[in-house]
């Protein structure tokens, strides 16, 4: 591969849910958390109110929520991407930015989460095990944090004050 290794988040181009390219350097200076997820998952209901109250509480201090839908544990992301927008934005009310369905695991795994997992690998594995897999992601564009599944958004909202922190200083 003559391709330069990603340094940063930014480095990366992905798909918004609409096909267009979306430059992820357009969230430069921002505290980002990247989340997988699905709209018929048990715990997707829990994990977009308590996204959603982060946003709303944070966004207009640098926290942006990118939501990549992934239809790789037991199909609970079934819809096409017209279908999942509508879903995520009537059903669960989310604001913040949705992207195109993506693959989190195995030989199509998006470039943007190959480079996540290489940088904070999992509890005995890499891979993402789950729906509602997190990734917190610095101002400057470096994975801070991994949070499981089952890791509720509020149990880690310190961690995210404390980028946004170092953000505005």
């Amino acid at each position: 591969m003559a391709e330069e290794s990603p340094q940063s988040i930014y480095d990366f181009t992905v798909k918004g849910i609409e096909g267009k390219d979306v430059s992820l350097s357009q969230f430069k200076g921002k505290t980002l958390l990247i989340v997988n997820v699905a709209s018929k998952c048990g715990l997707t209901d829990a994990n977009y109110k308590e996204l959603n109250v982060l946003y709303d509480k944070y966004k207009d201090q640098g926290l942006e929520i990118l939501a990549f839908p992934c239809n790789q544990f037991l199909g609970q992301e079934p819809g096409n991407n017209e279908e999942i927008q509508q879903t995520v934005c009537t059903k669960f009310k989310a604001e913040f930015p949705i992207f195109d369905k993506v693959d989190v695991n195995g030989k199509n795994t998006a470039p943007l989460y190959k480079y996540l997992k290489a940088e904070k690998g999992g509890l005995l594995i890499d891979a993402i095990k789950w729906n509602f897999t997190k990734f917190l992601v610095s101002p400057d564009g470096k994975v801070s944090q991994r949070y499981s599944p089952r890791t509720s958004p509020l149990q880690f909202e310190k961690d995210i004050q404390t980028l946004l922190g170092q953000a505005s200083s």
